[in-house]
């Protein structure tokens, strides 16, 4: 089953336009008539037909249509049938689409349509013929359509029957982790049900959720083709190109089949082999499958593909071809992505935890927890590249794909690839619901494992040739039944070159471990040791042994968004913030989006918010969670920073992203607006960083690249809330180790020096030729933190920061480019500083511009300090007015001409 996105097809055709959809109990024809019938299925009254959405849901096509309301809005979704108590048939629904080939049936030629995924059973008519696809949301399917299409070239018309899950199972009234696990029986995600951090999905994500394509070859078709790339020796400057291919002869006769491999560098600038081809010629039997290995093609000097902060990320386009001879042109073409690069991994003797290298360069692992990217599966290229661009702006190097949701799309690995982000992908087993959750569920689930396996296999063969992808896992705190583990420990062997042929496996190259607790991650053993999930004493992530094992797999904390997202997600009924006298219980839609308190009296830690003053709107409410969760997930990564591969080899965050408005774990918010603690973690996971341990007051210098610095300047500056200088330190000629945490100094303040009760601190890190190469900014206050002197007039007496901008925009006036000089010319510190891009012509309660990428935000200068800040962004037409507003904890808000 090759996947068609990347079939280099010129007659293909992406059937995401002109579906209508009917709930199939409304229906009275079946899928042949509708297919062959007189009447035409069509949006008109009195008909059951409705606008389908595909790729989509169910959910997605009723919204669309205005029958619902917005699922994830407020409390909306408490109003939408589910699917546990009005049963399966409410969500069966007919969708209908027609088409006509791009390009005339070449003699001995073939025509396919392939569904990439659907969920979770689907009956496929076409033109009165049919076929019952397999069930399993993580499957493709390819259809040979060729004597059902119509002969005369005419419309070809199509229906899709779609079944839901066989276990929707139903939400029990508390909710839970994965309702009452009935989901886990099939072979879906599992998220649908509900967990601590979501609300339940009504319809189960049923429906054609990923692209339909109708495409052609001639007699040969060329099926996953496989790449791997290896390297003789520890230089890497020499490369062998493994590829292996399936080949269907669909003929009659037996075939010479010319298969011609070619790999282009895309970025011609990076150094490396620019091109690389090769041709032999095989013969296929009539009628039959053949695997067909090329011999080795070598490569010298190839462009190495690096993580993000180890290097660059180049890519070669390579591009696979079948001829058939005795037939005129191409019979098959496929074309991938492609990066050389090698992945290791292994148990660290010195900590006991899961190690990864790259290229032979040990990798600390700094990275997020990642469930989807839309809980209603809204899917896009798009929205892809911008999250995983956030990911690689943050300086994260990992992301781990939650079992509990998908096997992730193409276009994430795609945006992945290109931003060096490594991949931990899991298979669709959790420990709620496979065995360990409450009420019981089983560890023998999913109810077909052949299924489950099948769609196991399907999977790693449509996403192992990405150079992101790093680790299969078997599951997310439960391994998969042992049958089913056993078969993916025995088919995802490495394979080494000097044994075998790595590109002949389904995968000869990834490790496979089976679940998320085991094999160097966590305890190692399956022991519940991840976490911990809540507001922390930031000083405390700086406590030798904090976590007491090396590679953590799950860390959560608190995430509430800016304020225009609550007022954009939540009626206003709902936009006050939880009361800090009352102990920060939220409100009922807060609570139902699954709010995290800023306090927690069970850990004696007092309100983090209230730190810098009682709050009285819901927009002082926000800014101050922005500087509370800047401050939080800063320390959390410097922390492991501290104790890099002494204690620690690796820490994932619980989560970085949000598939819908919830108000815990996120650097970025649903709506693509990132939070405070985007830009704490973006300076945190810096490759070469400079730090405050907040805990002993040492200065350290964290150095994860693959060169030493040498002969750099270390500049220690604090500041009282007056702009005074109580204590200031040079430390020059400072060489910090590749890969090592180094002390530099440390600082005296709340010890010789402590007549104010709050400092600023600035830390610069220039090299030998006076280039800054890492900035941080501190507020400070012994434990556990009293910031009410930031409060008052420091806050109520605005200073004016001058912001010039330049721009550039491109040639449709979409596209924008802006740079902003900020200069702080008075004698205070300017805190919190932070820009916004609004729709100056917007008239609702949002009006931003989103998303938007910021060089930095919720930042801050000291006195006669000057910051660059980027800041660059699409928007969707002309009449938007894009408008940049510039604002601070103690700055005035103001727009910055562009």
């Amino acid at each position: 089953m090759v996947d068609n996105s990347n079939h280099a097809n010129k007659a293909a055709i992406d059937l995401n336009q002109g579906w209508v959809a009917a709930r199939a109990s409304d229906v009275s024809q079946g899928g042949k008539e509708l297919t062959t019938g007189e009447v035409i299925p069509a949006v008109e009254p009195n008909t059951p037909w409705i606008k389908g959405v595909v790729p989509g849901t169910i959910l997605t096509t009723l919204l669309s249509n205005g029958l619902i309301a917005d699922p994830l809005y407020g409390l909306n979704n408490e109003a939408i049938p589910d699917m546990g108590d009005v049963g399966r048939e409410y969500y069966t629904f007919w969708f209908y689409n027609s088409f006509e080939l791009a390009a005339p049936i070449p003699e001995h030629g073939k025509v396919w349509l392939q569904f990439r995924a659907i969920n979770y059973q689907a009956e496929v008519f076409l033109n009165g013929h049919s076929k019952l696809l397999s069930k399993g949301m993580f499957l493709r399917h390819t259809v040979d359509i060729t004597d059902w299409i119509n002969s005369d070239g005419g419309v070809n018309r199509l229906a899709v029957l779609v079944h839901p899950p066989d276990h929707p199972g139903h939400i029990p009234l508390e909710g839970g982790q994965g309702g009452d696990h009935d989901i886990g029986k099939d072979v879906a995600a599992q998220y649908v049900e509900g967990w601590d951090w979501i609300c339940a999905i009504r319809d189960r994500n049923t429906g054609i959720w990923d692209k339909v394509t109708v495409f052609q070859t001639g007699p040969v078709r060329l099926v996953d083709p496989h790449l791997v790339a290896t390297f003789p020796s520890s230089t890497y400057t020499e490369a062998q190109l493994w590829v292996t291919v399936e080949l269907v002869n669909t003929a009659s006769a037996k075939i010479k089949a010319t298969i011609s491999v070619s790999a282009t560098l895309e970025d011609q600038e990076s150094l490396g082999t620019s091109t690389i081809s090769a041709t032999q010629v095989v013969e296929v039997n009539a009628k039959s499958t053949l695997q067909y290995s090329l011999f080795p093609i070598l490569v010298e000097n190839p462009a190495l593909w690096w993580p993000n902060g180890m290097g660059e990320h180049p890519l070669y386009k390579v591009d696979v071809t079948v001829e058939a001879g005795g037939f005129s042109g191409l019979s098959d073409s496929w074309s991938h992505m492609f990066g050389f690069r090698h992945i290791a991994s292994h148990i660290d003797t010195a900590t006991n935890g899961r190690k990864f290298e790259v290229n032979g360069e040990a990798i600390f692992i700094r990275g997020g927890n990642w469930i989807v990217s839309d809980a209603l599966l809204r899917l896009s290229k798009e929205r892809y590249n911008a999250e995983i661009g956030f990911h690689a702006a943050m300086n994260l190097n990992m992301i781990r794909i939650w079992a509990g949701a998908l096997a992730e799309r193409p276009e994430f690995y795609d945006a992945c690839d290109r931003h060096g982000l490594l991949v931990w992908q899991e298979f669709w087993i959790t420990g709620d619901c496979n065995g360990r959750g409450q009420p019981p569920s089983n560890a023998e689930w999913p109810l077909d494992h052949e299924l489950w396996l099948t769609c196991a296999y399907d999977t790693v063969k449509l996403l192992r040739n990405h150079a992101s992808l790093t680790l299969w896992c078997g599951g997310n705190e439960q391994h998969p039944a042992d049958d089913l583990n056993d078969a993916l420990t025995k088919a995802l062997v490495i394979v080494s070159p000097d044994s075998g042929n790595p590109s002949q496996s389904i995968d000869g190259t990834r490790l496979y471990i089976e679940g998320s607790l085991w094999s160097g991650i966590a305890a190692g053993n399956g022991l519940f040791r991840d976490g911990p999930y809540t507001i922390q004493i930031p000083e405390n992530f700086f406590t030798e042994y904090y976590y007491s094992y090396a590679f953590n797999p799950e860390i959560g904390n608190v995430g509430v968004p800016n304020a225009d997202t609550i007022r954009s997600t939540m009626p206003p009924e709902a936009w006050d913030p939880p009361d800090a006298l009352a102990g920060e219980h939220p409100n009922a839609t807060w609570f139902y989006h699954k709010y995290i308190a800023y306090a927690d009296g069970q850990n004696l830690i007092p309100g983090q918010i209230e730190a810098f003053g009682t709050y009285n709107s819901l927009d002082d409410f926000c800014e101050k969670a922005q500087l509370v969760n800047y401050h939080q997930y800063r320390a959390l990564i410097e922390g492991w920073n501290t104790w890099m591969w002494t204690h620690y080899t690796g820490v994932l965050i619980w989560k970085t992203q949000n598939p819908w408005p919830g108000l815990r774990g996120q650097m970025y918010d649903h709506l693509l607006d990132q939070t405070g603690a985007y830009f704490g973690l973006r300076y945190a996971a810096e490759p070469l960083h400079v730090q405050l341990n907040l805990l002993t007051y040492n200065i350290e210098i964290v150095n994860t690249t693959r060169t030493t610095l040498t002969n750099a300047t270390l500049q220690a500056i604090a500041y009282d809330v007056d702009g005074n200088t109580p204590w200031s330190q040079t430390f020059p000629a400072v060489t910090a180790a590749s890969k090592k945490t180094l002390i530099v100094g440390q600082i005296p303040l709340f010890k010789s020096i402590n007549t104010q009760p709050v400092y600023f601190l600035l830390l610069k890190l220039s090299s030998s030729t006076t280039t800054l190469v890492s900035r941080n900014f501190y507020w400070l206050h012994p434990i556990p933190g009293n910031y009410l002197q930031l409060a008052g007039s420091y806050r109520s007496q605005k200073i004016d920061v001058k912001a010039t901008a330049t721009s550039k925009v491109s040639d449709d006036k979409l596209s924008y480019n802006i740079q902003v000089l900020v200069e702080n010319r008075t004698a205070v510190v300017a805190f919190g500083l932070r820009f916004r891009v609004h729709n100056g012509n917007a008239t609702g309660v949002d009006k931003r511009v989103l998303p938007v990428f910021y060089s930095d935000n919720w930042f801050s200068l000291v006195p006669n300090e000057t910051a660059t800040i980027d800041i660059s962004f699409t928007i969707s037409g002309k009449d938007v007015w894009p408008v940049l507003l510039f604002s601070g904890w103690n700055v005035a808000e103001k727009a910055v001409s562009f």
